[in-house]
């Protein structure tokens, strides 16, 4: 009998080789758990209330919403319904306040729009709690806190400042971690100390997609895969939409596509670039080793322009660790995933030894001004899009709002309803450059430039 070929091991996947015989599963790990449901044959209806293209957290949180206000959504997945990044992520959370330091959010906006939005972050992360508690959805979510490492001391001082003008902007509580005491929160010697955000969560994002099916099924919502939207008419009364499934009408529509928006709406379209991000997890690691990694079970990521993410799977002894994809090797080859594994080792070089049993990638939507964005087309379409890597909670919250805003509810208001939505100059050009570009930041991180 043949034995069953067994994972490669962090140290043979950071060279770029997979040991002849073993196997690497090229799914994320999170459908362990929640499998994707099949898309099925069934037909669509020759008409609908509301049409939302794109089953992710957005269009679950939308459909929701929508539900809860009277009206009935269906939902339209190209593929199996949540096959895209909402769940391939890293399943942490947070209010997406560290994408700008504050005075540069300040410098861009002004200091009283900075604060809105700011505060409106930590509303997201209150919004996602609340809902997964009132919809009594088993996803381990849980208030873990974050730590970002330092990847070098000016970065640990820059981010003590940025810490003190986010609590007295908006209020959010953190505190430093200087190098001596780091191992509190990390068992590494990588980082010059860091920060910790305490109210930051984590999930499992497999689960909290599943539940968020099983919640809007239950109340008479539809979600239907293998149906990608092909065009959008709009009508005099509505809207007329070709899918992979046949014509539909419809009144409403709401574009969640994100990282997955086409050429659908070109309108759109130009204001989106597809991001690659990667992830990897190991197998478990023996308890004794386990334990000194990551002591305090928060979420962790470090200040590197070209950056890792990462934390223990919910309940378990392995590490999911993410970053961005591999851009000089074959997708679906050991090779894509090389650089995840030196950056953990890089980390935990004790770990050199422990296989790697998935490994997945996914697409992050990144727009010009690194904001979402919600609102509508001049054609009176619905949209919220480009989460810039921190969708779970942005998602799940402008997916609630836009919603709000379709039914005409003064509680869709958002502190992003007045942001302009600026186009990518030169697009084709701007979505093929992202190689280049983060090439050209591993370089200066390497160098310190």
């Amino acid at each position: 009998m043949r034995e069953a070929a067994s994972p490669p091991t962090l140290d043979a996947l950071a060279r770029g080789r997979e040991a002849a015989g073993a196997s690497l599963t090229f799914a994320p790990y999170w459908w362990e758990a929640a499998p994707r449901p099949e898309a099925g044959p069934t037909s669509l209806p020759a008409h609908a209330d509301v049409v939302i293209v794109g089953s992710g957290f957005t269009g679950l949180s939308a459909a929701l919403a929508l539900l809860r206000n009277g009206r009935r959504p269906l939902v339209l997945e190209r593929g199996a319904p949540g096959f895209g990044a909402s769940t391939r992520n890293g399943g942490q959370i947070g209010s997406g306040n560290q994408k700008f330091r504050v005075q540069h959010l300040i410098a861009l906006r002004g200091r009283a729009k900075a604060q809105a939005l700011l505060r409106e972050g930590v509303a997201m992360l209150d919004h996602i709690e609340a809902l997964i508690g009132r919809e009594a959805i088993p996803c381990g979510f849980t208030r873990c806190g974050r730590f970002r490492g330092a990847i070098r001391p000016a970065h640990y001082d820059a981010m003590a400042r940025d810490m003190e003008d986010l609590k007295a902007l908006a209020g959010v509580e953190s505190f430093m971690v200087p190098r001596a005491e780091q191992h509190r929160e990390i068992g590494s010697d990588l980082f010059h100390g860091g920060s910790v955000l305490p109210a930051d969560a984590s999930l499992h994002p497999g689960l909290y997609h599943k539940g968020l099916m099983a919640r809007i099924e239950a109340l008479g919502g539809t979600v239907r895969g293998g149906a990608g939207v092909t065009g959008i008419r709009a009508e005099t009364d509505g809207f007329s939409l070709s899918t992979a499934r046949g014509p539909l009408r419809c009144r409403d529509v709401i574009i969640a596509t994100n990282g997955y928006t086409d050429g659908l709406l070109p309108e759109l379209g130009r204001r989106i670039v597809p991001v690659g991000s990667a992830l990897i997890a190991t197998a478990e690691i023996p308890p004794e080793r386990f334990a000194p990694l990551m002591p305090s079970g928060r979420v962790y990521g470090n200040t590197n322009r070209v950056f890792s993410y990462f934390r223990a799977a919910p309940g378990e002894r392995r590490i999911v660790w993410g970053g961005r994809v591999g851009r000089l090797a074959r997708a679906g080859t050991p090779a894509a995933y090389s650089h995840l594994a030196r950056d953990l080792l890089a980390t935990f070089p004790e770990l050199a030894d422990i296989a790697v049993t998935h490994a997945w990638d996914g697409r992050i939507g990144y727009t010009y001004d690194e904001v979402p964005h919600l609102g509508r087309t001049r054609d009176g379409i619905h949209y919220a899009i480009g989460y810039c890597g921190t969708g779970v909670s942005r998602a799940t919250y402008f997916g609630h709002k836009v919603a709000l805003q379709l039914v005409g509810s003064a509680e869709g208001h958002t502190a992003f309803d007045d942001l302009p939505f600026p186009a990518y100059p030169a697009h084709p050009l701007a979505a093929r450059a992202v190689p280049v570009v983060e090439s050209w930041y591993r370089v200066r991180d390497a160098l310190n430039i």
